[in-house]
């Protein structure tokens, strides 16, 4: 009677796990899914990772108990083995770095802490961090800057001058945000690619690196126009999982994901567009994408460029770092005409809702 209940036990769990795999997949190949015409769907990448735990718990369990079964979990993570590695790299870093290579740096500095200040009894963090960071090229996101005289806040003219060490520098403006490019190589142009939003966007610079011209774009995609009260509710929820209290939250945040996901496909559609016709050889995307590495807007952008992070960071990466919602949303891409060292998510500094990402690239 006993065993009779155990392997009808243990059927159950069996088919709890199949559905586990199959509902993996789906998040794993969401990033397939049109977002205009399935934008429920196409969200489900978020997701991934918490049916990725289920099912290396099922790899467990069957291997503590029934180790005939482990071979349904192998398979599921099998499958979807490139999203795995998208989201948990594994590299091991690249104990020298090429003396011709070039760091770039991309970071949402969140109005540069609120537009604070940089003054010599009280530093602005962020600008500090900026200035020991050694890279060749910065590109901030949510760069708001003052442009009248102030000593209360932070003003484009005091940023340029304590920044001095970078001779070439853009700043751009739409709405209320900002795009900021500081590099010590000549900066020929700068554009801003036509997508409708009000205050987000992808701004593309063309520098003169050697004799040869670099496209560099600094995006900030559409966030997912989460309030403070939002984020409290998904912290709440969190915390304390009460059934309406999910079902009321969960409805909301689904909402507006679900809306921001079908905006951010038109950006990135419109991004990948302008790679494309540009015609350059040598490419670098980065910025908040407000999206993760197993997302539509991160595989258009992404088709013929390499993640800098995939191919040589480690770890999960995360790069937004409030509220509960800890995700890698910042990315670096570049184009196979250079080779990437070293990229890495800096979590050393902890002043704005991000944190910085960077890597070393190279001419092939």
């Amino acid at each position: 009677m006993l065993k009779s209940i155990g392997n009808l036990l243990g059927w159950i769990l069996l088919g709890v796990n199949g559905l586990v795999v199959i509902l993996m997949w789906l998040c794993a190949f969401s990033p397939y899914i049109n977002p205009h015409s399935f934008p429920i769907l196409s969200c489900a990448g978020l997701a991934f990772p918490i049916f990725l735990l289920l099912n290396l718990l099922f790899l467990l369990f069957w291997l503590v108990f029934r180790r005939r079964y482990m071979l349904l979990p192998l398979v599921g993570m099998f499958v979807c083995l490139s999203q795995i590695r998208a989201y948990v790299p594994l590299n091991v870093p690249k104990s020298s770095v090429p003396d011709d290579a070039i760091k770039i740096l991309s970071y949402n500095v969140m109005a540069y802490d609120y537009s604070k200040p940089h003054k010599k009894d009280s530093p602005n963090d962020i600008v500090v961090y900026l200035q020991n960071s050694n890279a060749d090229i910065i590109c901030t996101q949510e760069a708001i800057l003052y442009q009248n005289d102030t000593k209360t806040y932070l003003t484009e003219k005091a940023l340029r001058s304590v920044m001095s060490a970078y001779p070439y520098y853009s700043h751009y403006k739409k709405g209320a945000n900002g795009w900021d490019c500081f590099s010590r190589y000549p900066i020929l142009s700068t554009r801003l690619i036509d997508y409708e939003s009000v205050g987000n966007g992808s701004v593309a610079y063309e520098l003169k690196v050697g004799a040869d011209t670099l496209l560099l774009i600094n995006n900030h995609l559409e966030s997912n126009k989460l309030t403070l009260d939002d984020k409290t509710a998904y912290r709440d929820m969190i915390v304390n999982p009460e059934e309406e209290k999910v079902k009321s939250t969960s409805k909301l945040l689904i909402r507006k994901v679900v809306d921001a996901v079908s905006i951010r496909a038109t950006q990135a559609e419109r991004v990948a567009a302008y790679i494309r016709e540009s015609g350059y050889k040598y490419v670098v995307v980065c910025g908040d994408f407000n999206d993760s590495p197993v997302s539509y807007a991160h595989r258009i952008i992404g088709e013929g460029l390499n993640d800098a992070f995939i191919d040589t960071g480690s770890g999960l990466g995360i790069s937004f770092n409030r509220n509960g919602f800890y995700f890698r949303i910042d990315h670096m891409l570049a184009s196979d005409s250079m080779e990437i060292y070293n990229c890495k998510v800096d979590r050393s500094i902890k002043v704005s809702d991000h944190y910085p990402i960077s890597c070393y690239i190279r001419k092939r």
